[in-house]
């Protein structure tokens, strides 16, 4: 619609939700279209060169996540593929101790982003995200998009609600407001939809065929994956990275779908945080104790200090234990209630789904 019969070239980065994002685009542009999407093992600047080599002709659009680590890697990510409709999902912590514990900084990195894609193009930002303030976005000369749910926006989602198997809400479109459907849990997945739901309206895609592409789009593993184990056992398994945002947004994730059910929440270190890593791990012991999980088990650098933090909040000591290694974390779960919900997640290093896999294993799918 506004790019002037250019091929959509779409990029996303954030700090947290870019392959749910990324993903969720592809499938509801592959309902009508033959694409590109990179793939999600790498989003490093290296991975976004040998997409650019694997381009061809008949791809009628292309869909790229654009990781940073430091200063410049987007201006080399856009020096590969530079896109003309980009994607800002959030601004959080996300190797914030690369930029010396400062958002401001961070969000200056992401905005490498806005000023190196085509100036002519649309930019998609989340108007609910606080930080998001911080993007340097006013030279900007194409067309900026927002969503949100709870404040103004272009694409706002309403009558959010958690049902079986995912969460479903409505969107204006085209003048009227369509329902949509994704099949995984939590809100902050629900931003990760309206940017697909934007792009693919702005693109001439009807609501149909975006919210089949939502239904069907490709989920990945250990990012807020659920087992039904025995014992009416629910394992929500979210084990693939964490920072600040994610973690708080799985959290609510459990205490939605544990309801009134006994709750565990097992936590591991976050990396990346640098000068504000202490008070980052005690934030999410705070959280947690405030959203009332029964049992907080926590492992890894830091973590301790999200045990902490939750017990100084009020819960109960004998239900808040940090553990300084696997075998004794796996040990305290060889007894499980029946009916209970539990909540896996940590940073990559922290390997959190070795936890994951040891429920599995000892507890099988129900």
């Amino acid at each position: 619609m506004f790019l002037n019969n250019q091929r959509p070239t779409i990029a996303v980065t954030g700090s947290a939700g870019k392959t749910t994002t990324k993903s969720m685009i592809a499938s509801v542009l592959r309902q009508k279209w033959n694409i590109y999407e990179s793939r999600d093992y790498n989003n490093a600047f290296i991975n976004t060169e040998k997409s650019a080599k694997r381009l061809r002709d008949f791809h009628q659009a292309v869909v790229v996540e654009f990781g940073i680590v430091y200063y410049g890697h987007i201006v080399k990510h856009c020096g590969f593929i530079r896109p003309n409709i980009g994607v800002i999902t959030n601004i959080g912590t996300a190797h914030i101790g690369n930029f010396g514990g400062d958002i401001k900084n961070l969000a200056k990195a992401k905005s490498e982003l806005i000023q190196n894609m085509d100036q002519t193009g649309i930019m998609l930002i989340n108007a609910d995200d606080e930080n998001s303030k911080h993007l340097l976005i006013d030279s900007f000369e194409g067309s900026v998009i927002k969503v949100g749910i709870n404040k103004r926006a272009h694409y706002r989602a309403i009558d959010v609600k958690y049902v079986e198997g995912g969460m479903s809400f409505r969107v204006k479109v085209k003048g009227r407001y369509a329902p949509f459907f994704i099949p995984i849990y939590g809100v902050h997945n629900i931003y990760n939809a309206l940017f697909a739901i934007a792009i693919a309206d702005l693109l001439g895609f009807t609501s149909e065929q975006i919210d089949k592409g939502l239904r069907e789009y490709n989920k990945s593993k250990m990012r807020l994956v659920t087992h039904k184990l025995k014992g009416n056992i629910t394992l929500i398994d979210d084990s693939f990275s964490a920072n600040v945002h994610a973690m708080k947004a799985a959290i609510d994730v459990l205490d939605n779908v544990g309801g009134e059910r006994k709750k565990i929440a097992i936590l591991g270190g976050m990396k990346g945080l640098g000068v504000i890593s202490k008070d980052a791990h005690w934030e999410i012991g705070t959280y947690a104790a405030e959203k009332k999980i029964d049992f907080i088990y926590t492992f890894g650098d830091d973590a301790d200090l999200i045990a902490n933090a939750a017990i100084a909040k009020g819960l109960d000591p004998g239900s808040v234990i940090y553990f300084s290694n696997k075998l004794d974390l796996f040990k305290a779960l060889d007894h499980l209630a029946e009916g209970t919900t539990i909540l896996v997640k940590g940073a990559r290093k922290m390997k959190m789904e070795d936890v994951v896999n040891y429920l599995l294993a000892r507890n099988g799918e129900g």
